[in-house]
């Protein structure tokens, strides 16, 4: 079985051979063992309520459970409770600038980049990552949307605005046709180094090497204008997920890839008005197959804070206790009569 805990100090070993197989793109989960240290370092002081606003991180791994006590760990997903309060947060907006001369009878629309720290202060899902092994059933959906019925759970530390950045179109060779078009003229370094430099967080370079003016996408090759706002391939599913939960592109994107970034109103997030606080009531049969019956699958998650656990399973369409077979809720360390968060894995069965 599957589910998702809090990562723990013994994660590491795991978490760094992960992040040695995300690529390029990924800046909040660098290949960097010291690096990958302080941030589990900090997610730990967040569990126990030691971090402050600027600094808090919550950090989670996807464990899939054996025979016995046996855990594996196949991925990981992360929240940032607020962006660039510590280290400035920048990204490209979007805009537009309109020239025009009533005398030349000229009116021209131009798409223009503006270098914006606009998203300062607002709560980040970050760090979503999944072996590749491990890309089936609804793993991906539990890994990223057990962020939310955290968020939904503890809504006191997390911003009004929840924000998505999204990992930008590469090409096969790992080239970023948006960096070869715009940021190598002002940075002297691949797209790889700059993407790992700002993972470290080395981000001093950025401001002081970025064009301070509007950026006209008009005067940009082909290849880096198709680029704005598109995905890499394998960010295509978390995309439609985010979306599917309320979150939209508002013409944002990343200052190296132009990866779009997604937001939504904290509390508009269908997954966190949805949700349900009710008790749990435990089974003690296998349940019958799916294609037998009319249960739908249901994301599930305890109400305890540093020892934090959510799973997919079965259950009808309908319910007022949450019924649950043993070994499910073992994994979620709850009993009869406690309360569980529950909402239906898919928005079409909300």
């Amino acid at each position: 079985m599957f589910f998702v805990r809090p990562i723990a100090r013994d994660d590491l070993p795991v978490v760094l051979a992960l992040s040695e197989r995300t690529g390029t793109g990924l800046t909040t989960l660098p290949a960097d063992r010291d690096r990958l240290l302080q941030r589990i370092e900090r997610s730990l002081a967040s569990f126990d309520g030691a971090a402050d606003n600027a600094t808090a991180c919550y950090m989670f791994v996807l464990v899939e459970r054996g025979t016995g006590a046996a855990e594996r760990v196949v991925g990981i997903s992360a929240i940032e409770a607020a962006v660039g309060l510590r280290e400035p947060w920048y990204n490209y907006h979007v805009g537009t600038l309109v020239h025009a001369s009533r005398a030349l009878n000229v009116y021209t629309v131009s798409p223009t980049l503006f270098l914006s720290n606009d998203h300062t202060g607002h709560t980040e899902l970050c760090s979503l990552f999944l072996d590749q092994r491990y890309r089936i059933g609804k793993n991906g959906a539990l890994l990223g949307k057990c962020r939310l019925m955290f968020i939904a759970e503890f809504a006191q530390l997390f911003a009004p605005k929840v924000i998505a950045e999204l990992r930008g179109r590469l090409e096969a060779d790992g080239t970023s046709p948006f960096w070869e078009g715009l940021g190598r003229h002002f940075f002297a370094m691949e797209y790889s180094t700059a993407d790992y430099l700002t993972g470290l967080g080395q981000k001093s370079f950025i401001a002081e090497l970025m064009p301070k003016h509007p950026v006209y996408v008009n005067l940009l090759p082909a290849s880096a204008r198709d680029a704005i706002g598109s995905v890499h391939a394998d960010t295509a599913p978390a995309r439609a997920m985010l979306e599917q939960e309320g979150f939209r592109y508002e013409g944002y994107v990343d200052i190296f890839d132009a990866g779009p970034t997604v937001e939504c109103a904290r509390d508009n997030i269908d997954a966190v008005r949805r949700s349900t606080v009710m008790p749990c009531t435990l089974g003690e049969q296998d349940p019958v197959p799916d294609s037998l019956t009319d249960d739908v699958l249901w994301l599930v998650s305890n109400r305890r804070f540093a020892e934090f656990r959510a799973l997919v399973t079965a259950a009808p369409a309908r319910v007022d206790r949450f019924p649950l077979l043993p070994y499910a809720a073992e994994a979620l360390g709850v009993g009869e009569g406690d309360s569980v968060r529950a909402v239906p894995l898919a928005p079409s069965e909300r």
